[in-house]
């Protein structure tokens, strides 16, 4: 595998070229994060539609792993921060000290100040301090004291949540989920893939795979940029809004996705058609998109948990049912 090519201007990439540098990425992820191309992409897709991922799942299954692995081979400042129930906002967001040598209140950020943040067992610590997120995922800022004060750029926030276990557990109000552009389920490994990951600890005599660096925070940005060249149809639109007002109407939902999920489905299915290094998005995009963008968003009927129904459950069912248009591979243009 060679080493990613610079390129000599960071804002003049190609959907093609961002797709092509992004499969570099997700390749060397690869070789640390076994058997987990699906959500691998999907956290991937997250970064270039310029979002926030929760990564839902039992303990063990590499959550932590592979939010260090996009950090260190994107070129990412890469913080951690443990939630915990005595977790202070403070210890979140930073906060203002007393300089006796200046004597001068001095603001000592928190680590919220970096590109990637992760939020681990974000839905241990108490409502508060989930808060203190709010305005750095949604605004990219910190507002304290009446000084608001910018976020490094990109900014991302890899949260992670233990879905089962429930003592202890502060449950993720759905503003805050909301503000999340996707999730993501780890799952376990086929018998061959744990083999193979087994195998792979052995022979490398070493905890964990050590990740070339292949971008930076520059090209990141780039990347992002690509996205937003890559065009959408009226008549997908008009489906990604139809998949919307769908979770609104279903008998099985209490409260629907908001207008929000429509941006975010149609932002994922952007960065979709450039992973397969294209510059104009299909419904294949669309549908592959709409559960991890929007299980998260609806809120069931509560009888419904003695069904054992969750999202996921009622998005398959929506994406099968809402007629989808009939979208024609583009054709070359002639010279």
């Amino acid at each position: 595998m060679t080493s990613a090519q610079p390129i000599p201007d960071a804002n003049t990439l190609t959907p093609r070229q961002a797709g092509e540098r992004a499969a570099s990425v997700l390749e060397e992820i690869g070789t640390a994060v076994v058997g987990k191309a699906e959500p691998l992409a999907l956290v991937m897709l997250g970064i270039l539609a310029g979002g926030h991922v929760l990564v839902e799942d039992l303990p063990g299954l590499g959550k932590t792993l592979l939010a260090r692995s996009f950090a260190t081979t994107l070129g990412l400042d890469f913080r951690r921060i443990q939630f915990t129930p005595d977790l202070l906002p403070s210890d979140v967001t930073g906060a203002p000290f007393y300089d006796q040598r200046s004597a001068d209140m001095v603001f000592r950020p928190g680590p919220v100040f970096t590109h990637l943040l992760l939020a681990d067992e974000i839905n241990r610590t108490p409502p508060k301090t989930q808060a203190a997120l709010l305005e750095a995922m949604a605004e990219s800022q910190v507002s304290i004291d009446g000084n608001t004060r910018p976020l490094p750029e990109p900014f991302v926030v890899v949260a992670t949540a233990n879905p089962i276990e429930y003592e202890g557990t502060y449950s993720l109000p759905e503003a805050q989920l909301d503000r999340f552009l996707l999730r993501v389920r780890m799952g376990y490994l086929e018998a061959s893939e744990e083999v193979g990951m087994l195998r792979a600890r052995v022979d490398r005599a070493a905890p964990e795979a050590v990740l070339r660096t292949l971008s930076g925070p520059g090209e990141v940005q780039a990347m992002r940029a690509a996205v937003e060249s890559v065009e959408v149809d009226d008549d997908l639109l008009e489906y990604a809004v139809a998949l919307v007002r769908a979770t609104r109407n279903h008998p099985h939902v209490q409260v629907g996705a908001s207008p929000r999920g429509g941006l975010a489905l149609v932002q994922l299915a952007r960065a979709r058609a450039v992973l397969d290094l294209r510059d104009y998005v299909t419904p294949e995009d669309v549908k592959s998109v709409a559960v991890p963008a929007l299980a998260h968003r609806v809120t069931l009927k509560p009888e419904l948990w003695v069904r054992q129904i969750d999202g996921d459950d009622v998005m398959r069912e929506i994406v099968q049912s809402v007629h989808a248009p009939q979208t024609l591979p583009r054709m070359p243009i002639a010279s």
